[in-house]
């Protein structure tokens, strides 16, 4: 397979959480989120770099973006390329090397505790250690969804999001990869009330899904699912929602965008207008104008005309 376009040229950089590039076009960088401050991430592309045989006291899975890796684990050689997910166990003995142009990947290192009390949240059960009986597999959307939540990891600004993606990630692999079954959904409808109740009141606040899920009684994967069986979203989408209704208000009071943004709970004004144009089908700013030019036209006496700019 042809190298990731992404594989240019970069200078080192000064960045204090980057790990300089070992050759020119490689780069890597390893992160914390702050929603989950145990995990480890990192992102990288190699076109040179080798890892020695190693381990790890985690769990390592991640998906390749572009590019083909190839390595060694449990006495066999792997291949992994774009829609691969990768999976090594803790203490598994591995290397990892390019091939044929290199590589992008995106891995995060979760701990057996945080996986083990995961899969007790899906099944229903008591905690259990799940083994992945394959160390690559090829599961494009898995691995969408899993570049979708590092990449909001990463880059930070909605940490409800995140965090729904990475467990919805983690789950999709425990259950299609793992051999774990998932707990049936009942009715849910006082816990999910409550939470909508919560994110009505507090939708400009930087919502954290563990206590939302704590609100309603139940663990974070049995909220996700049953909020989007009861509302037909998740519970950030929702809560997207009700910010897009407020600055609607807001927009019609003569509000602008970027004051909306902020009064709202978005990260910034880009934020809001991503999201207002995916509902609402018009920038905030065309929908602000729109609407005050309405209200001036409707506010004259009758009978006097007026021109009405639709710019």
């Amino acid at each position: 397979m042809a190298a990731s376009a992404a594989m240019t040229m970069t200078a080192p950089s000064t960045d204090p959480h980057e790990v300089p590039p070992l050759a020119l076009g490689e780069t890597a960088h390893y992160f914390v989120s702050q929603r989950f401050p145990d995990l480890d991430c990192l992102t990288a592309t190699f076109t040179t770099h080798t890892y020695a045989p190693h381990t790890h006291d985690t769990y390592v899975i991640g998906a390749i973006g572009a590019g083909v890796e190839v390595w060694n684990a449990r006495g066999r050689k792997h291949y992994a390329g774009a829609g691969d997910v990768l999976f090594n166990l803790p203490l598994d003995v591995h290397d990892g090397m390019p091939y044929a142009g290199g590589y992008s990947y995106r891995m995060t290192y979760p701990s057996e505790t945080f996986l083990r009390n995961l899969t007790a949240e899906i099944s229903g059960g008591r905690a259990t250690t799940p083994f992945f009986r394959d160390n690559v597999v090829h599961d494009p959307e898995s691995a969408a969804l899993f570049e979708a939540a590092h990449r909001c990891l990463e880059h930070g600004g909605d940490g409800l999001a995140a965090e729904e993606m990475l467990i919805a990630a983690y789950a999709r692999v425990l259950l299609r990869h793992a051999g774990v079954a998932a707990l049936d959904l009942g009715r849910e409808t006082g816990p999910v009330a409550r939470v909508m109740a919560a994110i009505e009141e507090g939708y400009g606040q930087d919502l954290r899904l563990v206590d939302l899920a704590r609100l309603a009684g139940l663990s974070t994967h049995h909220l996700i699912r049953a909020f989007r069986r009861e509302v037909g979203l998740t519970p950030h989408a929702h809560l997207i929602g009700v910010r897009i209704r407020r600055a609607r208000d807001l927009l019609r009071a003569g509000e602008t965008p970027a004051a909306v943004a902020s009064a709202v709970g978005f990260a910034d004004q880009a934020h809001l207008t991503r999201a207002f144009k995916a509902r609402i089908g018009v920038p905030p700013g065309a929908y602000r104008r729109a609407v005050g030019a309405g209200e001036r036209f409707r506010s004259r006496p009758a009978g006097t005309e007026t021109a009405v700019s639709t710019t």
